[in-house]
């Protein structure tokens, strides 16, 4: 970890004077950048030129990483090859297990994207990899070690973007690629599979396939809600789609094999990414209702959709300081649904905001009252990067860094400290060595780490990577350094 003195000061700056606060949203701003997809679209450029850029230096060359086993952490850093920088992972509290590149996983032109995870009955665990021209599945084995199994391949053309979510046995796996829709695959099919003999299945393994309100048969993210049983297709294309116009897309999964459509909404435009639960908090207007918490690039937008065919309620929306792209978020608990974390995508490149230094920002909401939600504080992580996906575990965050890794935050204090002073890094599993040694440990780059899935009973946690490969690595410890 890199704590630069500049760093703990510009950090003591904001801790003392400079939080962010929520706002209105900027109606005219909003229209100009946000709702046109101007934003939207300026964000993909820059990560399709960092790719191109990427693949012309040969980093999407899979072949050229090797396989890994076990490698432990030992005082920060887990040296997989002696002498060579590019195996050598900084790291705090937690041991690679395994590696594979994306050749080994079946994919030899990287470009891996999302990753999920799914456990059967008898406890066997397994993830599903998204990769430029697929889907790969593995098992991570009881020592941790990653055996590739089989693939699905995309329905219609190759995509850098295949997002993915479990239902069940069913792993819900979208795409950005035109007429892709949302495949849905029965992981059970994987438990009579052999490494020795890796399956590629085709589009008729599929359970079903879901392409209802989807214009163009695109769909940015997927989002499940196990509960109540339906599926959330969201990023739809295009903006103007009279019907959902790239928001909420429902679609029950009761009968996995018939996803039928259940309405849309469409109220506030595009939604990047969302979190649909239940509401068990503490806003006794919306007890028992259906909640869906979305990230709608420069709003935190709360909906009411527990009627979905005819009418879906924006309950608020919610803007920041340094709102620059609002990316993704998570609760801190859903049976308690009183704070949630949320990240921006854009804010670290624009030097917007409290992420005007380029060091990736974790805003902490009160989410109490559901009409007037508060971005109350923020977290300021120690090494330069761009913060994406992130999910909440037992009161851990554990976020993707996209040169920075896995990152593990500890946010137990939260609740009884909403100011948000105790949390800390509790682990870290740096997978991008290229960039160690620039200025506040890491670059401003969308390179590295895209997903990470890290709900195994086992502790086992994957990391899947645009160029390398997927890892896997499992926490030794939770302890912040200093505390």
């Amino acid at each position: 970890m890199v704590r630069t003195a500049s760093y703990l000061a510009f950090v003591a700056v904001l801790a003392s004077s400079t939080l962010a606060k929520e706002m209105e949203p900027d109606a005219a701003r909003a229209a100009e950048l946000y709702d046109s997809g101007i934003v939207h679209e300026r964000l993909m450029n820059m990560k399709m030129n960092q790719f191109a850029r990427q693949k012309e230096a040969g980093a999407y060359d899979s072949s050229q990483y090797r396989g890994l086993g076990y490698v432990p952490c030992v005082n920060g850093t887990a040296i997989a090859v002696p002498g060579d920088r590019l195996n050598t992972f900084r790291c705090h509290n937690a041991d690679l297990y395994s590696f594979r590149s994306h050749t080994e996983l079946g994919d030899s032109s990287g470009q891996g994207s999302s990753s999920w995870g799914w456990t059967s009955d008898t406890g066997r665990e397994f993830v599903a990899i998204g990769q430029y021209r697929g889907t790969a599945f593995a098992e991570v084995t009881s020592a941790g070690q990653l055996v590739y199994l089989g693939r699905l391949p995309a329905y219609s053309t190759a995509s850098q973007w295949r997002e993915i979510r479990s239902y069940k046995n069913y792993m819900l796996i979208g795409s950005e690629a035109v007429d892709h829709g949302i495949q849905i695959f029965d992981m059970k099919k994987l438990l009579t599979l052999s490494s020795a003999s890796p399956r590629t299945f085709t589009q008729s393994d599929l359970t079903s396939r879901f392409s209802a309100l989807l214009p163009t048969g695109r769909a940015h993210n997927v989002v499940v809600n196990e509960e109540l049983s339906y599926g959330v297709a969201v990023g739809a294309m295009p903006r103007n789609d009279p019907i959902c116009a790239s928001g909420l897309n429902f679609f029950d999964l009761k009968d996995p094999a018939n996803p039928r459509s259940l309405g849309c909404a469409k109220g506030d435009g595009y939604v990047h990414d969302a979190q649909c639960l239940v509401y068990r908090g503490p806003d006794t207007r919306y007890q028992g209702r259906d909640i869906c918490y979305g990230y709608n690039e420069d709003t935190l937008t709360i909906y009411d959709v527990t009627n979905k065919a005819n009418s879906t309620t924006i309950i608020s929306r919610t803007s920041y300081t340094g709102a620059s792209y609002t990316h993704q978020g998570w609760v801190l608990d859903p049976l308690n649904q009183s704070f949630l974390v949320v990240d921006d995508e854009l804010d670290e490149q624009n030097g917007a905001g409290p992420a005007a230094n380029g060091f990736p920002v974790t805003f902490i909401w009160d989410i109490r009252d559901l009409r007037a939600p508060k971005q109350i504080r923020q977290f300021i992580h120690p090494t330069r990067s761009i913060d994406h996906n992130q999910y909440v575990i037992d009161n851990y965050v554990y976020q993707s860094h996209y040169t920075a890794g896995l990152r593990v935050l500890d946010v137990r204090s939260i609740p009884s400290d909403p100011t948000g002073k105790g949390v800390c890094e509790a682990a870290w599993f740096d997978i991008y060595p290229e960039d160690d040694t620039s200025p506040g440990g890491g670059k401003v780059s969308f390179a590295g780490s895209w997903s990470s899935y890290a709900y195994f009973k086992s502790g086992y946690i994957l990391i899947n990577t645009i160029e390398r490969g997927a890892f896997i690595v499992k926490l030794t410890g939770k302890n912040c350094p200093g505390r």
